[in-house]
């Protein structure tokens, strides 16, 4: 797709109403799983993974909630980016959890939102911005004139992005020395040497270290922070983590995704691939027997 055409496509979705294009999302992601057969294994099978069976009506109703949900998080992405930063911000209904939120800026310490594949996590981020600086981890995409957009439509309030790469860790260290705020997406896959393997819905899953690395470096206070559809608009969800350090911070983390997803398990990510092996590091069962 040409810069032009995707401008074109972009601004054109984002003059929709959010109830239009979650319906445009839906119709889109049922053409998805019809059309892309490892797409609808993936997610069949992480949500099996998971302990739901799809062989009974409940299981069956949950994945066509699953298929709607996934073509939504795609398709509200112009209006998140596209429209103006108050009209985002207008676009939050409820906020459960608030208490820990104003408890945290309150409190002048630094930061660490972990905002899982779960809803509209690019609000997540534009929400958190509005009263504290906040760092934001990002990976490139591979076309250039599509991260110029993503930045643009990311960085506004007080957010600011940092590159998935050793500049981009040194400047969220940077900025919790500072008190301020970073957010990262937990349950995103690491590269090589990044990561542990740990527990994930019962199946080894490799898990970033460096959330329990920027936490007891700076006594940060950690909260999960997600964005769910409602029929008029969205609600942000906040819950404390709080770690235990003489135990493994990978799976505690993993634990605590596991509860707020079960929260909402209908507008989880479940076909992105959260069991795949990082090039240069070894499966779980090969690195077990090493």
């Amino acid at each position: 797709m040409t810069k032009l055409l995707f401008t074109l496509i972009f601004r054109s979705l984002s003059a929709l109403p959010l109830r239009v294009l979650h319906r445009l999302g839906a119709w889109l992601g049922r053409l998805t799983y019809a059309l892309s057969k490892q797409y609808a294994t993936r997610m069949r099978e992480n949500l099996q993974q998971a302990g739901f069976s799809l062989d009974d009506p409940q299981g069956r109703q949950l994945l066509s909630a699953v298929i709607d949900e996934a073509g939504k998080s795609i398709v509200e992405l112009p209006w998140i980016w596209g429209r103006s930063y108050r009209e985002v911000l207008d676009s939050v209904v409820e906020c459960k959890g608030r208490e820990y939120f104003e408890a945290a800026e309150a409190s002048g310490k630094s930061i660490i939102y972990l905002t899982p594949h779960l809803g509209c996590f690019e609000l997540a981020g534009l929400y958190c911005a509005q009263h504290k600086p906040i760092t934001i981890l990002y990976r490139q995409p591979k076309l250039a004139w599509l991260e110029e957009v993503m930045c643009l439509g990311r960085g506004r309030g007080q957010a600011k992005l940092a590159k998935a790469d050793l500049s981009g860790v040194r400047l969220m260290f940077k900025a919790l020395k500072r008190g301020e705020a970073i957010g990262l997406l937990p349950d995103q896959v690491p590269g090589g040497g990044e990561g542990v393997w740990a527990d994930f819905f019962g199946r080894s899953a490799y898990t970033m270290t460096l959330v329990g690395r920027l936490a007891q470096a700076n006594d940060a206070t950690l909260l999960l922070v997600s964005a769910e559809r409602q029929d008029a608009g969205y609600a942000i969800r906040f819950e404390p983590l709080l770690l235990d350090y003489t135990q493994p911070v990978p799976l505690q983390i993993n634990a605590a995704l596991e509860k707020m997803i079960m929260k909402c398990p209908a507008q989880y990510l479940w076909s992105y691939n959260r069991y795949k092996v990082s090039r240069g590091v070894l499966p779980p069962d090969q690195e077990s027997t090493s």
